[in-house]
């Protein structure tokens, strides 16, 4: 339903190599047994979108241009197609005289990470919980030379197949799964980013080890979720929801955060970012109707999720894993 195999074919001559085989087996059989309503609908969705003659892409600001300007019934049939999709949580995007005002600003985030992050030149990159594919067009623009993103959602898939349709680009993808469905042990990642997937995994040093697992001895892990204010030891497990979310299991201090991620096999950690979130960066809009961050708030102290929780607050982490290390640092007692 979906043809994987200009990516998969991508994979040939670089590190990911190895992946080619498990990864075609892989989504032979998601295939093969898929049983997803969904699906079909959002592909109609692909089909609607207009053809356009020659496209111009500027991945740092995500904006697709047409030598030709399209005339109305296209710009029409272009934007019935991408509201069908919607909701739109990352961007934003331009699409010819469309711009997809997402949820996120991710921009914003991206301006936050990316002065910290190695360079990323001829990186074969993993992103974890991609979403869409925003930060992966980032990632091309700053020299990746792959890009997978994985999201298990159907409609950022086909979201990202909405851009890539146009832009043409086979070294990035966006993959249906979870990073737990990966093939595992791969070793074989220059770059793994997570963001905003920690806090919602019921074990996140587990997580961290998957992390760990899919980069090559050396490469870099780059880790940004939820975070609460507190000491080396401290991590809040929210009673009930959190910001209106039933997913949210543990949120960590930086610091505590940080010595996760040594006792994890990582070194060289460092805290690159703190922030809160605002309703700058994360809002209802046209393009993300309904509730977003300001309904997740205390109306009456905003320094408070609705449930009276810290309001939420995002770190970003950089770590490396060690070359050619493959056992755990060991602890004594004294």
């Amino acid at each position: 339903m979906i043809d994987y195999r200009p990516f998969i074919d991508s994979l040939a001559h670089t590190p990911l190599s190895v992946w080619q085989a498990p990864l075609t087996a892989q989504l032979d059989t998601l295939f093969a047994t898929l049983n997803d309503g969904n699906l079909p609908r959002f592909l109609a969705y692909i089909d609607q979108l207009p053809t356009v003659g020659k496209v111009t892409f500027d991945p740092n600001n995500v904006t697709l241009s047409a030598t030709n300007s399209l005339n109305d019934k296209d710009q029409t049939h272009l934007r019935t197609a991408l509201r069908g999709l919607i909701p739109w949580r990352k961007g934003p995007f331009r699409l010819f005289d469309t711009h997809i005002d997402s949820e996120w600003r991710c921009d914003l985030k991206w301006d936050r990470v990316a002065p910290h992050v190695s360079d990323l030149t001829g990186r074969c990159i993993l992103d974890v919980g991609s979403g869409n594919g925003y930060y992966g067009w980032r990632m091309k623009a700053a020299g990746a030379r792959i890009v997978a993103g994985i999201d298990p959602s159907w409609l950022s898939v086909v979201q990202h197949l909405a851009i890539n349709g146009y832009v043409g680009d086979a070294t990035h993808t966006v993959l249906p799964f979870t990073l737990e469905a990966m093939t595992p042990d791969l070793e074989a990642f220059d770059t793994v980013f997570s963001m905003g997937v920690l806090y919602h995994r019921r074990s996140p040093l587990d997580h961290l080890a998957e992390l760990r697992a899919a980069l090559r001895p050396g490469g870099e892990l780059v880790l940004e979720t939820l975070v609460v204010n507190g000491n080396e030891r401290e991590a809040f497990v929210p009673p009930g929801r959190y910001a209106r979310m039933n997913n949210v299991w543990f949120l960590p201090s930086p610091k505590a955060l940080a010595h996760w991620l040594e006792k994890s096999g990582f070194e060289d950690v460092h805290i690159a970012d703190v922030t809160p979130t605002t309703t700058e960066e994360q809002r209802t809009t046209e393009w993300k109707p309904g509730q977003s961050l300001i309904d997740y708030l205390n109306p009456s102290d905003q320094t408070k999720t609705i449930e009276g929780h810290p309001a939420p607050m995002r770190a970003t982490l950089v770590a490396t894993k060690p070359a050619g290390a493959k056992r755990l640092r060991r602890y004594y007692l004294d």
